[in-house]
């Protein structure tokens, strides 16, 4: 961990740290459709956020950690309901966020994972999660969209289609990493952007929502993989 990293996971372990109930304060609770799970998540992370560019002074990245987002609730869902899925692989969870669905991987008992993000702070709130859940998370920031993954037998991604451009270099990187033989799932809930005709429907879930600016309370979310050549 170089000093910038460590920077933002102490500011982190301060903000978890600091007594208070209101709306800018982080908090360890269950994910709602993983209690299996505890997160620090942010009651209104908009409110947060002001709070912790105010006090920095300067622009920091949207705090898309602070919130259990729907695909990748339903991705540690399946995983935890289905843990053969995980258990003794490489797994690599891509735009990790919260680190939710690798600390699911975690749990079923994966060999390694990995949690990737290019966020620091979704890197350092990745490495709390894993620590009040007890499990080993490695983590890495480096954008590895043009790459194929690496080592890992099992690729996970939840809510990555979320823009056009993100969702052409996702899927180049998850079709990729398919066709070297790995196993790659996917959480999505109806996003726009989403190529569903390259992707396959494994199951869908009806999850509560946490994040902001969404009209309804619940939402259905599938679990896809890519569709193998010829189908």
């Amino acid at each position: 961990m170089d000093r910038a990293d460590g920077e933002v996971v102490a500011a982190l372990r301060r903000e978890i740290r600091t007594p208070g109930h209101g709306l800018d304060r982080l908090r360890l609770v269950p994910t709602p459709f993983v209690p299996e799970v505890r997160l620090h998540l942010a009651d209104d992370p908009i409110v947060w956020w002001a709070r912790m560019e105010a006090a920095a002074g300067h622009r920091l990245p949207a705090p898309y950690w602070a919130s259990a987002w729907a695909g990748g609730q339903a991705l540690a869902r399946y995983l935890l309901d289905h843990p053969q899925l995980a258990a003794g692989r490489r797994v690599l969870d891509l735009a990790t966020g919260s680190g939710l669905v690798a600390i699911a991987a975690a749990l079923t008992g994966a060999a390694r994972v990995r949690a990737n993000d290019i966020d620091p702070y979704a890197v350092a709130a990745t490495r709390l999660n894993a620590h009040a859940n007890r499990v080993t998370v490695e983590t890495t920031d480096l954008d590895l969209l043009d790459t194929d993954g690496g080592d890992a037998d099992l690729l996970l991604a939840g809510d990555v289609f979320y823009s056009p451009p993100m969702a052409d270099r996702v899927l180049s990187f998850l079709e990729r990493v398919a066709a070297r033989g790995a196993d790659v799932l996917v959480g999505d809930p109806g996003r726009g952007h989403l190529p569903a005709g390259r992707l396959e429907v494994l199951t869908a879930y009806r999850v509560p929502t946490t994040e902001p600016a969404v009209g309804s309370p619940v939402r259905t979310v599938r679990v896809l993989r890519p569709r193998p050549p010829g189908r």
